[in-house]
């Protein structure tokens, strides 16, 4: 396309959303171009429409002027799946953000949501909050500001074992068919017009009865399978991964091959509960307390997070701003906490200066008390091995007993009963060790090349989940973090490795030890830039997007246009 074209779209573009709305200039541009963990690359403009309407205007004008189109909520994606990924498109790249599309519509007394481009999961927690309801995941991506319709679209969640990975079979979306042409498509089950323009608009403004809602038992609106699959703990494969065809349904899965405008969620029952913390020198016990849990409980975990002692470590001191920030001003201010810090950051590396703001942050935090209970510290001390399980009221006295009478027998663990504030503070602390090994990257350029991070799914029979790595590997890691998912086998494994280490090449290694084990992999993070899409999921892009139009590249497929090689 030449500068004239370039000039003309962009102009186009202002025109819909207005000026301020469009940006261009590589430093305005910077937070949206560039993944949190990983890939970033250049855009024609990145565009910030205000209402549905304006997002259908701008899809129209890119798919017009030929561009690539990347959908993006609230970058807050680990492997690089909303943003630009190099230089070799054979196509200007328009990002659109929905960052001003908030919208929240109740519908069914609580029951269900239907939520726009730029609801966040924190906002449905507040809203569903006087119904007494929640979301599929209240913590965890929800603290730094991630969005409901980014979770659907790469099956993100499953901390919360009742609910599993977000799904939906009901979405508004537009899409790129065949013959070049963009498409709205209606399956949100509300009635709201037939053209495009009346369709948006009416949603934009919550102009539908409830008659207009249609209740089909045909589409569901959460993963109705989850709960079952998890149980079976003598499969040999693993729960849930994003290349599970089961999970794959027009949005849900669809990274950004769609342009999704809407998706209608089911809500759940907030339930009474309690927090247990398990310590172990043994896997082998962590091992059989999943396994009861899931076999002989009446009623499965809430959730079952576990740390390794590293993680522990490295989440207490590299993690305690985030925690501390949470503690203090609560998960709706942490995306504008992150915004600004991106600013200072891209003002001070155009002098060449990096890391800065993350070593001023690491020595503040330095000085504050230590914000972690005396008791979970007390278990780090005594075990390598921690869980940390939320279970349902009428059944503690039940795991309670069972852990009593285990650990009586197996002398490499024990347990106790958290009070409220301890049970808040181990799962906030679970969820700050996530982003702890970027800071200690950033405060230590000097030794860390870079962060191998992974998202597997092991076999749900696998005894032996805590790897062990060759030798020549483990020479060239600074530390190892495990953390993860317990109860459905699935964790998020982060490697910090030493300066001079080419991090795609041990990553590479690291996938032939994964599949020598059975395992899958991404599990939850979708496969971004990082990691290459499997038959199933490239066939479900192909089948949304076979013009190649939307979020081109990811999962290591063809960056041209109609798929070409």
């Amino acid at each position: 396309m030449s500068q004239a074209k370039h000039n003309n779209t962009i102009q186009q573009l202002k025109n819909i959303v207005g000026e301020q709305h469009v940006l261009t200039d590589d430093q305005h541009t910077r937070m949206y171009r560039q993944g949190r963990r990983f890939g970033e690359g250049k855009v024609l403009a990145v565009v910030v429409p205000g209402n549905l309407l304006e997002q259908w205007q701008v899809l129209q004008a890119a798919v017009g002027a030929d561009c690539i189109v990347i959908m993006q909520a609230a970058n807050t994606g680990l492997t690089g799946g909303s943003t630009p990924y190099g230089a070799d498109y054979d196509r200007p790249v328009v990002l659109i953000s929905t960052r001003r599309l908030a919208g929240i519509q109740v519908i069914n007394q609580g029951k269900q949501v239907i939520c726009l481009p730029g609801a966040t999961l924190d906002a449905l927690e507040r809203e569903l909050a006087q119904y007494d309801r929640e979301p599929h995941s209240v913590i965890g991506s929800s603290c730094i500001g991630a969005s409901v319709l980014g979770g659907v679209c790469n099956n993100s969640g499953g901390a919360l074992v009742r609910r599993g990975p977000a799904y939906t079979e009901l979405a508004l979306y537009a899409r790129v068919n065949e013959q070049g042409k963009l498409e709205l498509v209606n399956h949100l089950g509300v009635n709201l017009g037939q053209t495009p323009e009346e369709i948006l608009t009416r949603l934009q403004q919550n102009n539908y009865q409830a008659t207009d809602v249609e209740n089909s038992e045909h589409r569901c609106a959460s993963d109705q399978h989850y709960v079952h699959d998890v149980c079976q703990v003598d499969e040999e494969t693993p729960a849930r991964f994003n290349a599970d065809p089961s999970r794959l349904f027009e949005a849900s899965g669809s990274a950004g091959k769609v342009c999704v405008f809407a998706v209608r969620l089911d809500t759940f029952e907030k339930i009474k509960s309690q927090v247990f913390y398990i310590g172990s020198n043994s896997i082998h016990d962590l091992t059989e307390i999943r396994r009861y849990l899931l076999q002989d409980l009446p009623r499965i975990p809430i959730a079952g997070e576990y740390i390794h002692r590293v993680a522990y470590d490295i989440g207490a001191k590299y993690g305690k701003d985030t925690f501390v920030f949470i503690e203090k001003f609560g998960t709706a201010k942490v995306p504008q906490a992150f915004a600004m810090k991106d600013k200072v950051d891209g003002f001070l590396e155009k002098f060449g200066v990096r890391g800065l703001t993350d070593k001023v942050l690491q020595m503040m935090t330095h000085f504050l008390p230590d914000h972690l209970p005396k008791r979970m510290n007390q278990f780090r001390d005594l075990y390598e091995h921690h869980l940390i399980l939320r279970i349902e009221d009428q059944d503690v006295a039940q795991v309670q007993q069972f852990l009593a009478d285990y650990f009586n027998q197996n002398t490499s663990g024990n347990y106790f009963l958290c009070d409220a504030d301890e049970g808040r503070k181990a799962f906030l602390h679970r969820f700050a060790v996530a982003g702890a090994a970027i800071r200690y990257r950033d405060t230590h350029r000097s030794e860390v090349e870079d962060i191998v991070a992974l998202d597997i799914a092991l076999r749900r029979n696998d005894r032996e989940w805590l790897e062990t790595l060759p030798e020549e590997m483990d020479q060239q890691i600074i530390h190892k973090l495990y953390y993860g998912h317990f109860l459905c086998h699935v964790f998020h494994q982060d490697y910090i490795v030493k300066k001079g280490v080419d991090p795609l090449d041990m990553e590479h290694q690291m996938w032939k030890l994964l599949d020598h084990r059975g395992a899958e992999y991404p599990a939850e993070h979708n496969v971004g830039h990082l990691y290459v899409a499997k038959p199933a999921l490239k066939q479900h892009y192909q089948k949304l997007d076979p013009t190649n139009s939307f979020n081109v590249g990811i999962g290591h497929t063809s960056k041209l246009k109609y798929w070409k090689s």
